[in-house]
């Protein structure tokens, strides 16, 4: 186990997030500035940031794949919030986020930063049969060995997740979900809290590897979610379970090529089959504070 005093530092810094125009880099600048901390965001297109800056947050632009102007908005950090996009249909072999775990993992060797958080998921542990997640497990293994102190964020099922079901809950009183069977619970977070999580990670002293396990404040199944959306919608909600033998034709008719459908569904099979859980052990479990209505609620109000 790592060498870890939690209690906060009291350096005016400034902290790097990645990822600060999404769900998840968004909620950790908020965190943050919260807590009266200085943030700069790196961006692609400062333009499409304009809000954050209107808040106090200093831009850098950034791509992701290019690890000299990573290193450059890194530099003179307490510490960095990293992450690799979410690719929902990479291409065999994942080049786009092998490609972007090694400009990060170069930028960080030369900035040779105080601390460092890293986005991952529930479940990278495994050495196969985690479909799109695989990713999160190729981003754990580039940086492995990391010479900075660095805390991988195992996040589970994201609530935010539920943005998709509110409008045919709303219109129909039903929703689709692939998670089976319906009263099977599994482990659900919300970004708020994964955010909440980063910036409390990015105050405390450590050395070495953590692995931080997140899930919410419980555990919810189709069942929940769609009894959360009747309380926060005025009315009856069920769950109904996509079959199995619909699942390709209809990612192909979402958009997603026919070759590259196999990945999704993996992931899906893996939380089905509870291979896809936290690791447990010596790794640091959390939950969050945030209930699987509150961030309805919170997606509703958007």
């Amino acid at each position: 186990m790592p060498s870890m005093n939690n209690t906060p530092h009291t350096k005016a810094g400034i902290y790097a997030i990645m990822g600060i125009t999404g769900q998840v880099g968004g909620a950790a600048a908020r965190a943050l500035l919260q807590a009266g901390k200085r943030v700069r965001g790196i961006v692609r297109d400062k333009a499409k940031a304009s809000a954050w800056e209107r808040q106090g947050v200093e831009l850098a632009e950034a791509d992701w794949n290019d690890s000299a102007a990573l290193q450059v908005a890194f530099r003179g950090t307490e510490g960095v919030f990293v992450m690799v996009p979410p690719y929902f249909a990479p291409a065999p072999g994942y080049p786009e986020i092998t490609a972007v775990a090694r400009a990060v993992r170069l930028a960080l060797d030369a900035a040779q930063l105080p601390r460092v958080v890293a986005l991952s998921s529930v479940g990278a542990h495994r050495p196969h049969g985690l479909g799109i997640i695989t990713q999160c497990r190729i981003f754990e293994e580039t940086l492995a060995g990391l010479a900075s102190p660095h805390a991988f964020l195992r996040a589970a099922w994201f609530m935010d997740n539920s943005q998709w079901d509110v409008p045919p809950a709303r219109e129909n009183g039903e929703i689709a979900t692939f998670l089976a069977p319906l009263d099977r619970k599994y482990p659900m977070v919300s970004s708020a809290d994964i955010g909440a999580l980063i910036a409390r990670t990015l105050g405390q002293d450590w050395t070495g590897r953590r692995v931080l396990e997140l899930e919410g404040p419980a555990r919810y199944s189709p069942n929940d979610a769609a009894e959360a959306l009747s309380q926060v919608l005025g009315r009856q909600v069920t769950a109904k379970v996509v079959p199995r033998e619909k699942w390709s034709a209809l990612f192909e008719a979402q958009g997603t090529a026919s070759d590259r459908a196999a990945l999704r569904i993996e992931m899906l099979e893996g939380f089905n089959s509870g291979w896809i859980d936290f690791e447990g052990g010596e790794t640091e479990h959390i939950q969050g504070t945030k209930t699987l209505k509150e961030a309805i609620e919170s997606l509703i109000i958007r």
